[in-house]
């Protein structure tokens, strides 16, 4: 799954990066600051291709947004899901109600350093395949690119209506988002830590769905909206290409957010499982 991850970089960055031709700060005009604990219910980056908003050119750009992480259906009656649908599995994204549509249609990448994920242990993941209470997760590890790239989060993202507010209201629509996520590695880590995990698998069964670059485009491309053109996209990115360490238990915490969170630490931390 995909609960938490850091996201560092600017817009001027992710514009070289992604090609990006419109940019759309938040409500205040300014950019996101960095953060290092990015938690379900935030803003978040967001890459995306869309005509421009009231532009007699109806041909898709570039844009960089702000959008609110936690999807929320734009047939939902409130609001109040969104923070339940942070992840959608890309192995059903096509058929649930609550992301087929934005799969045809509305896909977008999601600009990450990394995300951190939790050790599960053996005995937890076999409570958590019989649909039982899981104990507290352990030991955080943060996975990022071995190369030091963008990790590039397939997602989704979505409008919806508050229909209580009238139109000219700056809170009138939402724009919201969701990261696929798809079964986690097997393979070796192409950096692995020196003791613990060996692969993302060891950690975690699922892990954010990470496009690499050549898929970028096709991805974000709104005239392809036909499923079946669209599902070999889910394909996992290529073994080898992340490395995962432990970091602190300082990153459980949401109101803790620093460079410090990625600091990788010799060992899990005393008293925790791994």
């Amino acid at each position: 799954m995909c609960g938490r991850y850091a996201s560092s970089r600017g817009p001027a960055d992710l514009a070289g990066i992604f090609e990006i031709e419109k940019w759309q700060p938040d409500e205040e005009g300014e950019e996101l600051a960095p953060d290092y604990n990015v938690a379900p219910t935030k803003e978040v980056y967001a890459v995306l291709d869309r005509p421009l908003k009231d532009a007699e050119d109806p041909a898709p750009v570039r844009q960089l947004r702000t959008l609110k992480w936690g999807l929320v259906p734009s047939w939902s009656k409130t609001p109040e899901g969104g923070a339940r649908m942070i992840n959608a599995r890309a192995e059903t994204v096509h058929e649930k109600p609550a992301y087929r549509r934005a799969f045809a249609a509305r896909r977008c990448v999601l600009p990450a350093d990394g995300y951190y994920e939790w050790l599960t242990a053996p005995e937890e993941r076999r409570l958590e395949v019989e649909g039982k209470k899981k104990r507290p997760r352990k030991q955080p590890y943060f996975v990022t690119p071995a190369d030091g790239s963008v990790f590039a989060m397939a997602g989704l993202y979505e409008f919806w209506r508050d229909k209580t507010l009238p139109d000219e209201h700056p809170l009138a629509w939402w724009v919201t988002c969701t990261v696929i996520t798809t079964e986690a590695e097997t393979t070796p880590l192409a950096v692995a830590p020196d003791e613990g995990p060996r692969s993302l698998a060891d950690i975690h069964p699922r892990m954010p769905l990470m496009l690499t670059p050549d898929r970028w485009d096709a991805w974000l491309d709104p005239s392809r909206t036909d499923v079946e053109d669209l599902r070999p996209l889910l394909e996992p990115p290529p073994p080898g290409l992340m490395r995962a360490y432990p970091v602190s238990t300082a990153v459980s915490n949401v109101r803790n957010n620093g460079p410090e969170l990625l600091k990788e630490l010799d060992g899990p931390e005393e008293g925790t499982l791994f």
